[in-house]
């Protein structure tokens, strides 16, 4: 009996033991995301060190008051409640990578495919009923109802759709908050400079002040840079990778739907999966050389016709 494939999004079992394919949870920590802020900010304060500068030259409580606040008022006044609550939402996907393994749900789906197969789709409705994931429930359950093909498709492409349009739009939150930011940095700088105005007599404090209005520029420009539009790409990224998931569902019951053997299935939904060795067999027919021209024939010559 072949192993159980290794869910990590965390599948329920059935009586049978077959493992049910379940929406993926919170995961575990993205370190790509962690590295990549680490680097970021270690070579722009290393290269303040290495200038000469101090940290405390661009530790201004004011300064990121001022751009942080002034950014979420800005993206507050643009996004609808909805969607901000939705964004803040997805916020925990750029630090946590919950995406599921496509190589297991694929065996999960053949699973499906051969006990229908096998006993008919009627077989499944008791562990559709089960299933954790919402999409591939609600997919089974068309299966097992009867629903024709097409209107599977229709139903569950327009549902992916509407998904898209919504992680879109929770994507834009971050890229306008990328956008404000700068803008308000500079605000906060001539804000700054109004107030090194009211010192000229004392050339020192002059001096001083302006370095520190410039300061929000900074925080405008870095954090706009090295997190708020880096987000919105990653959340776009997580929102394909499930994206991906779901068309891959989509796949396996439609081929269960069409009553397709299963390892066409399998071979047709390895598309997702990335695999490169499609048919071993083949490949090594393909890979061997042509045959051999009998000896002596090579140089018989040809018939006039």
């Amino acid at each position: 009996m072949a192993a159980e494939p290794n869910l990590e999004f965390k599948p329920r079992k059935s009586q049978s033991g077959r493992s049910k394919s379940g929406k993926p949870g919170l995961g575990r920590a993205d370190l790509i995301t962690a590295a990549g802020l680490a680097v970021a900010l270690g070579g722009i304060l290393g290269g303040l060190l290495i200038e000469g500068g101090k940290l405390r030259d661009i530790v201004q409580f004011t300064a990121a008051l001022i751009v942080l606040g002034g950014t979420a008022g800005a993206v507050m006044v643009s996004t609808p409640l909805h969607v901000l609550r939705g964004a803040m939402k997805r916020l925990a996907g750029v630090f946590l990578d919950s995406r599921p393994d496509l190589n297991d749900i694929t065996e999960v789906l053949i699973g499906y495919v051969t006990q229908a197969r096998k006993n008919g789709l009627v077989s499944l409705e008791q562990e559709a009923e089960e299933i954790a994931d919402p999409f591939l429930r609600k997919a089974l359950n068309l299966a097992v109802d009867g629903t024709d093909l097409q209107e599977i498709r229709k139903m569950l492409e327009l549902e992916m759709d509407i998904e898209a349009q919504t992680a879109e739009a929770e994507a834009k939150v971050f890229e306008s908050a990328g956008g404000y930011a700068p803008t308000i940095g500079i605000i906060g700088a001539v804000l700054g400079l109004i107030q090194v105005m009211k010192n000229l007599a004392n050339i020192d404090e002059v001096g001083h002040g302006i370095a520190v209005s410039f300061v929000a520029t900074v925080y405008g420009v870095g954090s706009a840079n090295l997190f708020f539009l880096p987000a919105a790409q990653k959340i776009k990224a997580r929102h394909y990778a499930e994206l991906q998931r779901k068309e891959l569902i989509l796949e396996g019951v439609s081929g269960m739907v069409e009553g397709l053997n299963p390892k066409l299935i399998r071979e047709k939904l390895r598309a997702f999966t990335g695999g490169s060795a499609a048919a071993p067999a083949k490949a090594d027919e393909a890979a061997k050389p042509a045959p051999a021209v009998a000896p002596g024939l090579q140089d018989r010559p040809q018939m006039e016709g």
